[in-house]
């Protein structure tokens, strides 16, 4: 388990050299998305309640808050955070939509735009799009095998990504933006690959709020 305090090093430069791995870092990193693809290949759904935690560049607890999520591949995912920051994010595999009942507002974006809402998004999409789009590293830590994941392009929200598994299971999504801001993601009471019913993923739009609609950039 990763300790919030203590900000993670991805100098994965000099672990291949300590390692020996600098003469051939293509076929490491295949090896790392290789990896991943086995772990995500077999998800169909994902069930969890999640504690987020927002860290600035220091470590210092910016928020908290908690939820549930519900994920179904291809595309599909429910993501509710409770109170004090409440939000509920929904993608039907076309759009998705966030919404935010204190300021009575529905933002909607296609799903090329879905990082900018929440990273677990990245996980409806294929294993391939996704190292397809990412350079991906692997390394062991506990006991746990932790995958992160570096963008391809620069114009993205963040700039790392990391996946914790504990065998096949998904346990923590830490994400890195360009000021060092962090997002983390714990998951508990975790179920994979049970049915979920597909109008879970429907978003009913509540009467009375503001609806933005974005373009993809």
């Amino acid at each position: 388990m990763r300790h919030i305090e203590t900000p993670r090093s991805f100098s994965f430069a000099l672990a291949a050299s300590a390692l020996g791995f600098i003469a051939a870092p293509q076929a490491w990193a295949n090896e790392a998305a290789e990896r991943l693809t086995e772990r995500l290949d077999p998800l169909e759904t994902y069930e969890a309640e999640f504690d987020q935690q927002i860290l600035d560049s220091s470590g210092e607890r910016l928020q908290q808050a908690e939820g549930e999520m519900w994920l179904s591949r291809p595309g599909m995912l429910r993501w509710e955070v409770g109170a004090p920051y409440s939000q509920t994010v929904v993608s039907d595999g076309d759009e998705v939509y966030l919404y935010d009942p204190d300021l009575e507002q529905v933002t909607v974006q296609g799903l090329d735009n879905r990082v900018t809402y929440t990273p677990a998004l990245l996980l409806s999409g294929s294993a391939g799009e996704l190292t397809d789009s990412f350079d991906v590293f692997y390394e062991q830590e506990d006991g746990d095998d932790v995958f992160t994941l570096i963008p391809v392009s620069p114009d993205t929200l963040f700039e790392e990504l990391s996946m914790t598994f504990d065998g096949d299971t998904l346990t923590e999504l830490w994400m890195t933006d360009s000021t060092g801001q962090r997002t983390a993601i714990r998951f508990s009471g975790i179920s994979q690959n049970t049915p979920i019913d597909d109008a879970r993923f429907r978003f009913d739009m509540p009467d009375g709020v503001d609806v933005i609609r974005e373009d993809a950039p």
